[in-house]
């Protein structure tokens, strides 16, 4: 039974507003009507919106709906970013007739322009900050785009307050902040006029998906699938990537999350969790400020999906049904010209000669954040109390500027902290300032770019106590401050070597990459304090040289660099888009692309027949479960039809057969006791004998198994079918510092020692052949499941290190047309054992020999790893 949730997308794919219970479907089948009138890369697929939304999602989308029926008219490729809200400032015209645009200059979307190539052309997605009447968007609509490559969306406003206050703000802000609902009162960052309350609210996610659907709508309105990227930013549209991966199979689509991103203990508890996963893997790039909120989605994507991640040559990555989604980690940058610039601005001068004169002969340090419950502002008002009253050296020196910026939402906890701050200040101003000076200078109002930069100049310490911030400029915005701007001879400008200090929170996303800065826990209120005091007393060389570090790094990272090296990375991972076979599966949120090789295709019968019987020394490795027997028994023996074929096989002198299985080595064993020529590879290749007559070897060196009195309270069968993804992470933890390796296979969850895989067993097998003077001129391998990747992987290069014969044809095949580093793929165990029994039916009798015998002679002095004889301790394995 589908989930109510996924039900909702689907009315919303079919335009279905009523069944939602949603008002402003009107207002959005007027705005619907509004055609821009010069749009010169335009998606002219014919029908409606509505109509190619609502094709049958049982059936695979086409492999070509990326492509547009007219041809671009640009050749070179464009960048549409898609946000919650557009770079551009609207005012209505005093006269009231019309309105006024500028950019905003302070935006982020604006900036990340200078890292984006100049050939590349920039086309903004978002909504405007003004309510701008249904009577005008059109007009609106096609200023913006004429004059600032911008398309608006308008939302109706009972639709925004509820996606944008009901959802954004009181669903997803606290909770990527690590704010839970215990109760059900409104949160401190909600408009009083929103319904419901701070617990999850159904109707609010419906208006949140829907509210996407907009944008949805306004991108497929300008977007010309073969040339564009698409870069979604940020948490309010989080859904967006399945609209556009639903329409458009293969768009290449990046998006970067501005806030924090929860543990998966915190983001387990969002009712929607699984929806807004498997909507990000619809992107091809997802980035992150910081590697620890990268850690806590990938460990999200492992604990509730099932999905493990790969780290290759410094890249992360997911494979996601054959597709592979890129991790990004890269902080922002502020904008060094614009701040550069702002330096340089003649206000700046008599402001700052204003404040060197308010402040002459005192110690300034400064904050400067949003009025916002996670920001620690009242924890920074304690802390300076405390460094006041522990080391009163400072009283009448130190004065704590607090720029404070308007709050953008309302609630009970948000007023409940304004009123704490402001007995704080009135508080500390009146038991220690005295005649002349206020200890606490608190600004509670608009301040001005060049103002704060004023602020910025004077101060000799920053302090940042926010409780979880997504990344926070401030420092950065300090730092370049306080070096002043380049060739600048301002009279009021701070003389002297540059320096500067830092006091920051640990929990922001900017602190790593201040190595210098003094990182506190804000909580811990006084050693905030201590560390306050230790950055103001600090010898002014450790500052300087603080401060020399800290711009070395802010100015060769600043939002260009962030800009062009995530656009880097979006072109990186789509490179390979257009050369795939992909096609969509599946319903609602569930709907994901499946992409293949074109180069994947079913392996002819034949075919290799045909190679089998023109070769002389044939390597054939079969894995078990799943491949030789269906995956639908936690035990079941081999067939006589197989035994018979694998024996068929196993008597031909030119033939070194193998089983490769996870399964252990007495199991399969026992059941291949009637196959005395059959190698077997038992537990992904940790056991190994060349016939049933050899000695079991391990193939690695001897090793402590104490590990696995660790794992085994862990792997009960009743614990592990039921919670496997919990287990898989558990057992990660638990062993993190012991030499093994965990992963999840079909039906199981195994723990084995490094070194030890079906990949290494393979190549392994193949080097004893040619040093036993049988080198290999045919190479079968099948396998079903995620254990024999590293199988497919390792045959895949085996050619390019004389492994086997020149030109040896190598056939890497897979149960299942599935995604797979396998070249071939056969569709079931039915199809596998028919086409080993044509092999068997090639064989020629007269070359029956012992021929397994012999080669496990021949190498029985080979070193296939430090060979151990049987032990009793074994790795805990699965089939």
């Amino acid at each position: 039974m589908m989930s109510r949730s996924y039900t909702n997308l689907l009315d919303l794919a079919e335009g279905n507003f009523a069944a939602l219970g949603l008002a402003g479907g009107g207002a959005r089948r007027r705005q619907g009507s509004f055609g821009l009138k010069r749009m010169s890369r335009v998606m002219t697929v014919p029908g409606t919106l509505s109509e190619l939304d609502g094709e049958d999602e049982s059936e695979p989308a086409a492999t070509n709906s990326v492509a547009s029926d007219a041809p671009s008219s640009l050749a070179a490729d464009r960048m549409i970013v898609v946000s919650n809200q557009l770079p551009v400032v609207a005012r209505r015209r005093p006269d009231g007739r019309g309105w006024s645009f500028s950019w905003d200059e302070d935006s982020l979307l604006l900036q990340l322009r200078d890292g984006i190539p100049d050939e590349m052309e920039v086309l903004f997605v978002g909504s405007l900050r003004a309510d701008v009447p249904v009577a005008e968007q059109d007009e609106v609509s096609q200023a913006l785009l004429d004059r600032f490559r911008c398309v608006p969306v308008f939302l109706p406003d009972h639709l925004n307050d509820r996606f944008y206050h009901g959802f954004c703000k009181r669903q997803l802000w606290p909770l990527f902040h690590y704010m839970l609902p215990f109760s059900s009162s409104a949160s401190a960052t909600t408009a009083s006029s929103s319904p419901g309350n701070g617990r999850f609210d159904r109707s609010a996610w419906e208006a949140y998906v829907l509210a996407n659907k907009f944008f949805f709508e306004k991108v497929v309105e300008v977007i010309n699938p073969e040339d564009d990227y698409v870069w979604v930013h940020d948490y309010h549209l989080m859904v967006l990537p399945t609209f556009l991966r639903r329409r458009f199979n293969r768009l290449r689509i990046g998006f970067f999350l501005h806030s924090p991103f929860p543990s998966s203990e915190i983001y387990r508890t969002l009712p929607v969790r699984e929806e807004i996963l498997k909507a990000l893997l619809n992107c091809d790039l997802i980035g992150f400020h910081t590697f620890d909120y990268a850690r806590h989605f990938l460990s999200c994507c492992s604990r509730m999906l099932g999905i493990e991640y790969q780290s290759k040559r410094g890249y992360i990555g997911l494979d996601y049904f054959g597709r592979t989604v890129g991790i990004k980690i890269m902080p922002v940058g502020i904008h060094m010209g614009q701040l550069q610039s702002g330096l340089r601005l003649p206000d700046r001068e008599w402001r700052l000669s204003e404040l060197q004169q308010q402040f002459e002969g005192k110690t300034v340090l400064l904050g400067v954040d949003d009025m916002d419950i996670f920001k620690g502002i009242n924890l920074k008002l304690l802390a300076f109390e405390n460094m006041l009253r522990t080391h009163p050296k400072w009283q009448g020196r130190a004065v704590l500027v607090q720029i404070a910026n308007p709050a953008r939402g309302k609630g009970k906890d948000l007023e409940t902290i304004q009123a704490e701050i402001e007995e704080s200040c009135r508080r500390i101003n009146g038991d220690f300032g005295q005649s002349g000076y206020s200890p606490v200078v608190f600004i509670d109002r608009d301040v001005s770019s060049v103002e704060k930069i004023a602020y910025y100049t004077i101060a000799e310490c920053v302090v940042v106590t926010a409780v979880r911030d997504g990344m926070n400029l401030t420092p950065y915005e300090y730092i370049v401050c306080r070096q002043g701007a380049p060739g600048s001879e301002s009279t009021s400008e701070v003389s002297g070597p540059k320096k500067s200090m830092l006091v920051v929170s640990e929990f922001i996303g900017c602190s790593p990459s201040l190595s210098g800065a003094i990182r506190v826990n804000p909580w811990n209120i006084e050693a905030t304090a201590e560390g306050m005091n230790e950055a103001i007393s600090m010898p002014e060389q450790e500052k300087q040289l603080r401060h020399e570090k800290h711009y070395r790094y802010v100015s060769s990272h600043d939002v260009a660099y962030w800009s062009r090296s995530f656009t880097q990375d979006l072109e990186r991972a789509c490179k390979d888009h257009f050369r795939r076979t992909c096609w969509g599966i599946g319903l609602g949120f569930g709907f994901r692309v499946v992409a293949l090789d074109p180069h994947f295709t079913k392996l002819n019968i034949d075919s290799i027949v045909n190679a089998y019987e023109i070769s002389e020394s044939r390597a054939i490795l079969l894995d078990y479960d799943g491949t030789l027997v269906p995956q639908t028994s936690i035990n079941k023996p081999p067939s006589p039809e197989v035994v018979s074929t694998i024996n068929t096989l196993c008597s031909d002198r030119r033939n070194i057969v193998f089983l490769v299985s996870g399964r252990d080595k007495d199991t399969l064993g026992e059941w291949f006791a009637s196959c005395p020529k059959l190698g077997i590879a038992a537990e992904h290749g940790y056991f190994l004998r060349w016939s049933r007559d050899e000695e079991w070897q391990t193939c690695t060196q001897a090793l402590d198994f104490g590990w696995m009195e660790m794992a085994k309270p862990d792997a009960d069968p009743g614990f592990g079918s039921s919670q496997a993804k919990e287990l898989l992470d558990h057992l990660e933890s638990v062993l993190a510092n012991e030499p093994v390796t965990v992963k999840s296979g079909q039906f199981i969850v195994e723990v084995k020692p490094q070194g030890v895989s079906k990949g290494v067993v393979a190549e392994r097998i193949l080097a004893s052949m040619k040093e036993g003077g049988k080198q290999a001129d045919f190479v079968l391998c099948i396998g079903d499941d995620r254990s024999d990747e590293d199988m497919f992987e390792n045959i895949a290069d085996i050619m390019k290190r004389n492994m086997v014969a020149p030109r040896t044809p190598l056939f890497a095949c897979t149960v299942g047309q599935k995604p797979s580093k396998a070249k071939f793929y056969l569709d079931d165990t039915f199809e596998v054992v028919t086409m080993l029994s044509a092999l068997a039916d090639a064989t020629e009798p007269e070359l029956e020999t012992d021929s397994a015998d012999e080669l496990a002679a021949s190498t029985s002095s080979l070193d296939i790893g430090d060979e151990q004889s049987e032990s009793t301790d074994r790795p805990i394995g699965g089939s």
